[in-house]
């Protein structure tokens, strides 16, 4: 059983941990909503499970899904990846999801942020979100964690944390005023250093062109260790990705992180600009929130990638520059697994790889030096 607490991380010594430590299990939902998911989500299925196929090469997967659509679930997923069931509105696990803390003791806790689909009534994806926002205390229960419940708005895709005190985010996510409109940036930061333990954050302006999550940092970005960053790129002036990218850089090779290292910046190169087509607008159900239509810019990035013991496990597009993705991740992970799938159907319905997955670290023992 797990039990909701009234203290708080940083008094209890519960640190967030970076995604390259390890892992005990991922955890993923089922893609069913038929405004966002086209055809009633089955290409997008066929995608979520060649990637959860992928990560359970690694580490072990569960999937939440809802009482309809839970046999159809079981059927089309391998049988060594758990599958329970718990109902959500969508199936974005990074973002309603618990976000997971350890100590150096061998515990491990869950922080379970407020959810609003994105922006609640002022631009919200929908209009019904209590079931996700209910699933990150759910998911604690299930892996037996005690529960910090955390007074702020924020989806576990508008963070990234090397584990070592430094968090990065972006303004235009974490200061819009879709989120916390009562709350200062120093306010904000005050709750990010006590919930998740961290030292020092750095904000980047804007996340990737046209992203519907208000801008992500894990779609423009992500760290691939301590002291080392991968950022998406643009080399086209008339990109309006192009000035985003830019500034971003910028203010990571001005940065120090927060044990005063200053950053090694590895460039992505973006993908496309990709678009949706007129077969991909079609066979949605109608919805004031998401609106499919063809000829949108799709926000794709191979920054948004799972980086799961010694695996990564990143989206390819179908275009000339997934292998040139796939040649600089391994040369940055010289000593992991680089998987590429095919994550067409996963951008279409507004994230990738990382959004859709979340990861449960381990309980580790840290040894104090001698």
């Amino acid at each position: 059983m797990s039990q909701s607490l009234s203290t708080t991380p940083k008094l209890d010594g519960f640190r967030m941990p970076a995604e390259h430590e390890p892992q005990e299990q991922v955890w993923m939902a089922w893609p069913t909503r038929e405004d966002n998911w086209r055809d009633s989500g089955k290409p997008a299925q066929a995608e979520f499970v060649a990637v959860a196929a992928a990560i359970a090469q690694a580490t072990d997967v569960t999937f939440i899904v809802d009482a309809k659509h839970f046999n159809e679930a079981r059927t089309a997923l391998p049988s060594h990846i758990r599958v329970i069931e718990i109902p959500s509105d969508d199936c974005w696990m990074r973002d309603i999801g618990a976000t997971y803390l350890v100590n150096d003791k061998g515990d491990r806790r869950a922080n379970s942020w407020e959810f609003n689909a994105w922006g609640g009534e002022l631009d919200g994806l929908y209009d019904s979100w209590q079931q996700d926002n209910a699933v990150a205390e759910k998911m604690a229960a299930i892996t037996e964690d005690d529960v910090y419940c955390v007074p702020l708005i924020l989806e576990g895709g508008s963070i990234h944390v090397d584990g070592e005190g430094t968090l990065y985010t972006t303004e235009e996510c974490l200061l819009h005023p879709s989120r916390n409109p009562n709350l200062s940036k120093d306010d904000i930061e005050g709750l990010l250093k006590t919930y998740l333990n961290v030292e020092k954050i750095i904000w980047l302006k804007d996340g990737l062109y046209n992203d519907e999550t208000n801008g992500h940092v894990d779609n423009i970005m992500h760290v691939i260790r301590p002291g080392v960053v991968a950022l998406t790129d643009c080399d086209d002036p008339n990109d309006p990705q192009y000035a985003i990218s830019k500034a971003a850089l910028n203010v990571l090779s001005q940065s120090h992180d927060a044990k005063g290292r200053a950053l090694e910046i590895i460039k992505l190169p973006l993908p496309g600009p990709l678009f949706v087509s007129e077969d991909e607008a079609k066979n949605l159900v109608e919805s004031d929130s998401m609106n499919r239509q063809a000829g949108e810019r799709l926000a794709a990035s191979y920054a948004n990638f799972l980086i799961t013991n010694n695996h990564i496990v990143f989206p390819t597009f179908g275009v000339s520059t997934d292998k040139q993705a796939q040649q600089i991740l391994q040369s940055a992970f010289p000593d992991y697994q680089i998987i590429g799938v095919y994550a067409r159907n996963i951008l279409l319905g507004g994230g990738n790889i990382h959004c859709i997955t979340q990861q449960v670290p381990k309980k580790c023992v840290v040894k104090a030096n001698p």
